[in-house]
């Protein structure tokens, strides 16, 4: 049974339209636009307000503006029932948002034709609302499950590397947190304000595990060697990049539309070994030319490999990693990504600690 919220400061008028209208609704009643407003965000919540205009202290224009201002109150439907009949009045009425206009004295007929045409008017609306509510959350529930399937299988195409060359360990996790650490660090700076979207920020740490995808394209006598590369083999390793690039390009060529982690992916994979004097592969890139996200995926693949150990090398002391990134400013890394890094170092040994491997690790 609807509910019908009342407001009249004439007991008589409130006894009247009460009586005719109890029989087919749930029907409150009160005298001011004081009690209007209480009434009407407290439960039962009405389905409509037939609201009188000529009252003391608060008139039905005030009370009618106080319901559009309350989030709780804004979508409940007004009808100003009054003995005003100036020209402009209901024009007046209309416009602050009421939904109809009934004068005193009521002929009942009207009251209840007019009252039954509001409320399955907004039975209507309230099932379009209902409906639309149910239609978001399932493609809320729908994304959710997509971006899901998404991770995980970008994960799993960063894992082929990983399984290449079984010595990366945690690898991916501890880099996507570094670059996630960075990104955070700039995404004030003006340098990168415009790139570090909090959408930007999102996409990077989703792409990062595959800057390295391209090694699943390395021959195994060279990925695996128990040992440094020869300048030959070394020339060989450094295809890696070019072949992350053309693998996550060819993806993004099969797909129907744009999608913008393969988008990143592809730069990081390409870049991720320029540096910022020039002197990096595969193209030579320097400063500015070399995309953001390269950048930051440059420092968190080298901070990494500094700590981690390998068969060919052991791990550094932390102190000599940190100075070996701080000389390399200017010089491998951008001046300002060093600056990041030095102002959250500690939050890159959080993660290296949490994300440690039991055995030795490290990226070429």
């Amino acid at each position: 049974m609807p509910t019908l919220l009342i407001v009249d400061d004439a007991p008589e008028n409130l006894s009247v339209l009460s009586g005719l209208l109890s029989p087919l609704h749930r029907v409150r009643a009160v005298n001011s636009g004081q009690r209007a407003l209480q009434a009407a965000a407290s439960e039962p919540r009405p389905d409509l307000i037939l609201l009188d205009v000529d009252m003391p202290v608060m008139d039905g224009y005030q009370v009618l503006r106080h319901l559009r201002a309350n989030p709780a109150t804004a979508d409940i439907p007004v009808i100003f029932v009054t003995a005003a009949v100036e020209s402009g009045d209901e024009e007046r009425g209309l416009a602050l948002g009421a939904a109809d206009y009934i004068t005193k004295p009521i002929r009942p007929s009207v009251v209840l034709a007019r009252v039954k045409a509001q409320l399955e008017l907004k039975a209507a609306r309230d099932l379009v609302r209902d409906h639309n509510r149910s239609l978001q959350r399932e493609i809320d529930r729908r994304m959710a499950e997509n971006l899901q399937i998404q991770d995980v299988s970008i994960r799993a195409l960063g894992r082929l590397a990983e399984i290449r060359d079984p010595e990366t360990g945690n690898h991916l996790r501890r880099t996507q947190g570094y670059v996630r650490s960075l990104a955070v660090e700039l995404r004030t700076h003006p340098r990168f304000s415009a790139f570090l979207t909090a959408h930007n920020i999102e996409i990077l740490v989703k792409s990062a595990p595959l800057h390295d995808i391209g090694k699943v394209g390395i021959p195994d006598h060279i990925l695996l060697k128990p040992g440094r590369l020869t300048a030959d083999e070394w020339v060989i390793m450094k295809t890696h990049s070019r072949l992350g690039y053309l693998a996550i390009e060819q993806a993004e060529q099969d797909a129907e539309q744009l999608i913008d982690f393969l988008s990143m992916a592809k730069e990081i994979a390409h870049y991720h070994h320029e540096k910022w004097d020039g002197s990096g592969y595969p193209e030579g890139l320097a400063g500015d030319t070399i995309p953001i996200s390269a950048r930051l995926m440059a420092l968190a693949d080298v901070f990494d490999a500094l700590l981690a150990q390998r068969v060919y090398k052991a791990g550094l002391p932390v102190d000599e990693a940190l100075r070996i990134i701080r000389e390399g400013r200017g010089s491998h890394f951008d001046p300002d990504v060093v600056d990041a890094f030095l102002a959250r170092q500690d939050e890159f040994l959080a993660i290296a600690a949490r994300h440690a491997d039991g055995e030795a690790a490290a990226t070429r």
